[in-house]
């Protein structure tokens, strides 16, 4: 559901409000995909023979089951039934031979992360490299766009402006927000709606989402703040949410979820202000045909006191 009714007027430290236009982004985003073959000083045998272990079809390092052709040309098990049981390079019938002697040279080696060129210096047994790959604290984040399938991935520098120039998503320095979401028809919540801005202070980027969904068979409003970065860097941070009217207000405060984290399971784990409709339009006031909710915030640091032991909060001036 797009965001046709909506405007978010928003004012960011002292700034004065300015009106924030909802997009409506059509368009998948592509990525190029980083390379397995990582040549690294020291081990230039066991990358020749990691070229030998490259499937010729997809490119990706082959696992066991690597099975072969009568000509002895290789290929992994998930392109197999992709080339029809054909041997991608002499056409012939693939069968169910095993290639165990590849397999076995695989065992020997010890390979580095495919994240080297990132900056990651680990080097594994063969067998174990995709299971660190996976958690790899140096692979690259995904686009933390809501509303689209955009599948870019890079690190924070590239995904912010990433962001910026080909979302169109709206960028504001400093640790305290001011927004105000209006529609026209805010009973239009069928479907899950986004919208995103990215706040920088104390040199990091920080996504706050809100949006209307059904929760269950009611349907609510929610706010929640990411961190461009990972988890364990996330937990050095805080965020309060607040929103009000009519004398009443609710308020948030948490720890900002990591991007590693994706929109969706943030959003179902309800880790956020959520705020009901009849709520939200009581917050409105008027006649309660049209939504006017003001959501305000601030983003702080934690620093740990060494004399106490304990976190006390630096907030950004």
């Amino acid at each position: 559901m797009e965001f046709d009714n909506i405007e978010c007027v928003s004012s960011s430290d002292g700034m004065e409000d300015e009106e924030i236009h909802p997009h409506h982004p059509h368009h998948q985003y592509s990525s190029s995909k980083p390379h397995n073959n990582v040549v690294v000083p020291g081990i230039a045998p066991a990358t020749s023979v990691h070229e030998l272990l490259e499937c010729p079809v997809c490119t990706n390092s082959m696992y066991p089951p690597i099975h072969q052709c009568h000509n002895g040309h290789t290929l992994c098990s998930t392109c197999k039934t992709r080339v029809h049981n054909r041997c991608p390079t002499c056409r012939q019938e693939l069968g169910d031979i095993r290639c165990l002697a590849l397999e076995k040279v695989a065992e020997s080696l010890e390979l580095p992360c495919r994240y080297y060129s990132l900056g990651c210096p680990e080097i594994f047994p063969y067998y174990s490299k995709l299971k660190h790959e996976a958690v790899c604290n140096f692979r690259p984040y995904n686009c933390p766009y809501a509303g689209s399938e955009c599948a870019v991935t890079g690190d924070i520098p590239y995904l912010v402006s990433h962001l910026r120039d080909d979302h169109k998503v709206d960028m504001h320095t400093g640790c305290t927000f001011n927004h105000r979401y209006v529609k026209s028809n805010p009973r239009e919540v069928e479907n899950a709606t986004w919208m995103l801005t990215v706040f920088h202070c104390f040199g990091q980027y920080f996504c706050l989402h809100f949006e209307a969904f059904q929760l269950g068979m009611a349907p609510v409003y929610m706010a929640f703040l990411r961190f461009m970065g990972d988890e364990a860097e996330a937990r050095n941070y805080s965020y309060s949410l607040e929103v009000g009217g009519n004398g009443r207000k609710l308020t948030w405060e948490g720890t900002p979820r990591s991007i590693r984290d994706s929109h969706r399971k943030v959003r179902d784990s309800h880790d956020g202000l959520i705020i009901q409709r009849n709520m939200a339009l009581f917050f409105s006031g008027g006649d309660r045909k049209e939504l006017k909710l003001r959501v305000t915030g601030r983003i702080w640091k934690e620093q740990q006191n060494p004399d106490a032991g304990v976190c006390i909060p630096n907030l950004c001036s």
